[in-house]
């Protein structure tokens, strides 16, 4: 029998050659052979990796701006490419292999050239335990069975979570953590809006359906919008940026949604005045209600080097979760009594820098010299590095 040829081929015809990979492949391949966990390139240096939280400079010529096309233009999609030469900046996705090794990737241009920063971002999802998400005293005394804090706040019903911290300080992952723990536990349908994707959730006890902005829907008013005709539980809205996201997020909460986001802030109480600085001092009476009823706890984050072998760096926590005393604080626009609030809190779940700092230190996580540089207190913790306790003054 005659063997049947597809239309518009030939028997003949040679195979399709394999489609060829970016040149770029070969320097986040070396990212990912050194351990770094980001990768720098400017015009004028070698491309340099962040390991063990210093960089280091490849062995290669430094890279000229033709270079930087040569290497940038073909990973970039169409929608991207627009928003760079329009905006000066961009952020998405880089993939090696079938999402092998993933990297979120910032474009910019810096002094006329062009630059790229990409973080590498791990495709297995580590637990609380491997991330140090775990209070080291809180541990000590935990009865078997019974939820760690950061175990506790992923068992909201519904309510608004934030992540704090600058860039680069762990929130992506610790979010992740918290929506594979979800995941993992309960039946339900888990929304994410990210731009771009970083982590891949697989379907466990939960569903889970990931949308990435400019790729998957067209922005993100139209992805808020949708998010919640979906039948969610749980949406991570990503970053609040402005003041239609916060809005949207807090609206997702009301309705009965479990809601994650993130936000750069360096305090518990600093991410209040964050928000706030989003909205018109007029509005900032009703914004302060929607926080005191909706929002269920803050945790912010930042990450140190770690004195442990193997281990590079570790989390640094601050944990507030809403109770009736923080609420009337919010309230009444107290927010210079957060910090002592959080401290009285201790029992409930909630810690401060200074207090993860001693506990780290005796855990012998990080060094005394790391924690007195970053401590908000470096003369309370040095006390309470001695054993001596302050007291703690009134709050209402």
């Amino acid at each position: 029998m005659a063997q049947a040829v597809v239309p518009g081929t030939s028997q003949n015809a040679a195979p399709a050659e394999p489609r060829k990979e970016p040149e770029i492949n070969k320097i986040f391949r070396a990212v990912v052979k050194l351990e770094g966990s980001d990768l720098h390139m400017k015009v004028g240096q070698p491309p340099m990796v962040r390991v063990k939280g210093l960089i280091r400079r490849l062995e290669a010529p430094p890279l000229t701006q033709e270079d930087m096309e040569r290497l940038f233009l073909p990973i970039l999609k169409e929608h991207h490419r627009k928003v760079f030469f329009e905006t000066g900046g961009v952020d998405f996705a880089h993939v090696l292999g079938d999402d092998e090794h993933r990297f979120r990737v910032n474009m910019f241009r810096q002094r006329g050239k062009w630059g790229l920063v990409a973080r590498r971002v791990n495709n297995v999802i580590p637990p609380f335990e491997k991330l140090g998400l775990l209070i080291p005293e809180q541990e000590k005394i935990r009865k078997p069975g019974e939820p760690a804090t950061i175990e506790k706040l992923c068992m909201f019903d519904q309510g608004l979570i934030i992540l704090a911290g600058v860039t680069g300080s762990g929130k992506s992952t610790t979010i992740a953590a918290m929506l594979e723990y979800i995941n993992s536990r309960e039946a339900v349908h888990i929304l994410t809006l990210e731009d771009p994707i970083e982590y891949l959730f697989q379907d466990k006890k939960g569903i889970v359906n990931q949308r990435e902005i400019y790729v998957d829907v067209c922005d993100w008013h139209t992805a808020l919008k949708h998010a919640v005709r979906q039948d969610p539980d749980v949406i991570l809205v990503g970053e609040l940026r402005d003041r239609e996201s916060f809005e949207s997020a807090v609206h997702a909460a009301e309705t009965g949604h479990l809601v994650f986001g993130t936000i750069h802030a360096s305090s518990a109480a600093s991410t209040i005045s964050r928000i706030l600085d989003l909205f018109p001092p007029d509005m900032h009476g009703a914004i302060r209600q929607a926080l005191a009823f909706n929002l269920k706890a803050v945790i912010c984050q930042k990450l140190l080097p770690s004195i442990k072998p193997g281990k590079s760096r570790v989390p640094l926590l601050e944990i507030m979760i809403v109770n009736q005393v923080i609420r009337e604080l919010i309230i009444k626009a107290e927010d210079k009594k957060i910090a002592d609030a959080i401290r009285i809190g201790y029992p409930e779940g909630m810690i401060d820098f200074n207090e993860h700092l001693r506990q780290l230190v005796e855990a012998g996580e990080i060094s005394r010299e790391t924690a007195l540089e970053v401590s908000p207190n470096p003369d309370a913790l040095k006390m309470a590095l001695k054993g001596i306790k302050v007291a703690q003054p009134g709050i209402l």
